[in-house]
């Protein structure tokens, strides 16, 4: 390892007041407090208070960031913005060399103290409140399934007279015949063929379990680690819970993913497609609606569902372009979205068959029914992912939209003549932000979303879009040079 982190040392919190925060920093000897929040892109940031200057007074009315540095958010005139501390949400920083101690921040308007609009956790907690506004349910279970490669050495080059990447990993196919010093141990998995073997194959799983032991510490619920379909790919699951308390989760996932690979001298990446020729990343979604603890995707219909939850199905697919935009918000997301690598490309639903884009995965009771959204992947932000999904469902649910028949057929496998009339995913990221350009109607109910905050989250994918579609790719030259 880099360094000896303090993995050990770090424990679940169960704090409910300021009180109980101030007891914890002088029961922790806290030195620092890591006021986080989450930018529009989906990227946690922070800033470091010392305990000197926190009190009661400053944990009520939080402190002052400036917004207009921040992508996607206000302007140079009107740059102030205030972090609230969300102190029921904590979480000891195991990767601290100074003890301290991360809290979840929302972020607030100073001259109206109203939650501001392009905060991604407001938004999160607005979807949650319109829920409950509907009367349709109180609670929306989330249970994403993130997944990521660990690599040895990555290099990436973009400048003018070069464009081009090089990785590795001691795990990859590749290194078969590669030169090690120790001697190379010729067990590695082939190319798709890295789900569930056992060491020495798997050699990932000691990093995982660590992962896993460390998101438990800092108060992730966690179920589980395994080896991914792709050498060098992990996934490790997290237990459901509500909208806003899941999103926050899996950025403690993300954090804890990154920082144990940097601690054993590798590198993490949840980008969806970093190997050519082999599967991507993908982020399933898990989700159930409950109403005083009532499960609502409980029913009679096909596959035991209720009507609702047909209904939420049918709104999942009818908005699904348009949620690519925030479920799928990267130009690298449909180079996973293609057909061949287990891509959930086409809109359909069916019980346990993996092909769908909606899977009703077995359950062994009615608590356990619910739908799993397949084609979703880790670059989203969780906090516009997980509401866009949930008010894509509600749409369908307050209108009545039936998905249709299920097909439980092998989708990859159907004759051309019925594969035309299954609707597919946006084939890129363009294709998703002109689908939310026109279809954005069901995420303002409520006020859940803004036109402001689409527009402003359109521009920054827009530059995106624009940087990738203008930069020279290095197959062109394969392709063209000789023209």
């Amino acid at each position: 390892m880099l360094y000896k982190p303090h993995y050990y040392d770090a424990e679940t919190l169960e704090i409910k007041t300021i009180a109980d925060f101030i007891k914890a920093l002088e029961e922790h000897e806290i030195q620092y407090v890591d006021f986080n929040f989450t930018d529009l892109r989906g990227k946690w940031q922070h800033t470091a208070q010392h305990i000197d200057t926190i009190d009661e007074t400053m944990l009520k009315e939080g402190i002052y960031i400036d917004g207009s540095s921040i992508a996607g958010w206000k302007s140079i005139n009107e740059s102030d913005m205030k972090l609230i501390p969300d102190i029921k949400k904590v979480a000891l920083d195991p990767f601290c060399s100074q003890p301290t101690i991360k809290v979840f921040c929302d972020v607030v308007d100073p001259v109206t103290n109203a939650p501001y609009k392009r905060d991604p956790r407001a938004i999160a907690k607005a979807a949650e409140a319109y829920l409950i506004s509907t009367g349709i349910a109180d609670t929306a279970n989330f249970g994403p399934e993130a997944e990521f490669f660990v690599f040895d050495d990555v290099k990436i080059h973009v400048d003018m007279n070069k464009v081009g990447y090089e990785i590795d990993s001691e795990e990859s196919p590749h290194n078969s015949g590669s030169h090690y010093e120790g001697g190379n141990s010729g067990h590695r998995p082939h190319v798709k063929g890295g789900y569930f073997p056992e060491a020495p194959i798997d050699s990932l799983s000691d990093i995982r379990a660590e992962m896993l032991s460390v998101m438990k510490r800092m108060g992730v619920p966690v179920e589980k680690h395994h080896h991914e379909v792709a050498p060098s790919q992990c996934e490790l699951g997290i237990l459901y819970s509500p909208l806003t308390d899941c999103a926050d989760n899996l950025q403690l996932y993300k954090y804890t993913v990154h920082n144990v690979a940097h601690a054993y001298g590798k590198t993490a990446t949840f980008l969806p497609k970093p190997i050519y020729g082999d599967n991507g990343s993908g982020m399933h979604c898990h989700q159930s609606l409950f109403k005083k603890k009532k499960p609502l995707f409980a029913g009679e219909e096909y596959a035991d569902l209720s009507k609702d939850c047909l209904y939420y199905i049918g709104g999942i697919i009818k908005h699904a372009r348009a949620l690519n935009a925030f479920t799928n918000p990267s130009t690298n997301s449909y180079k996973r979205l293609v057909p061949g690598y287990e891509a959930p490309v086409l809109l359909a639903y069916s019980a346990q068959n993996r092909s769908a884009s909606c899977r009703i995965p077995h359950a062994s009771s009615p608590n356990g029914k619910r739908v799993e959204v397949r084609f979703p992947d880790p670059t989203a932000n969780p906090y516009l992912a997980f509401s866009a999904m949930l008010m894509a469902g509600l749409d369908g649910i307050e209108n009545k939209i039936h998905p249709g028949e299920a097909m439980d057929k092998n989708l990859y496998d159907l004759p051309e003549d019925e594969l035309a009339g299954v609707p597919t995913v946006c084939g890129s990221l363009r294709e998703a932000v002109e689908a939310l350009r026109v279809d954005h109607e069901f995420l303002l109910k409520g006020n859940v979303f803004t036109l402001d905050t689409i527009d402003a989250y359109i521009g920054l994918k827009m530059e995106e879009i624009q940087a990738y579609e203008t930069m020279p790719h290095p197959i062109e030259f394969m392709l063209y040079y000789s023209a």
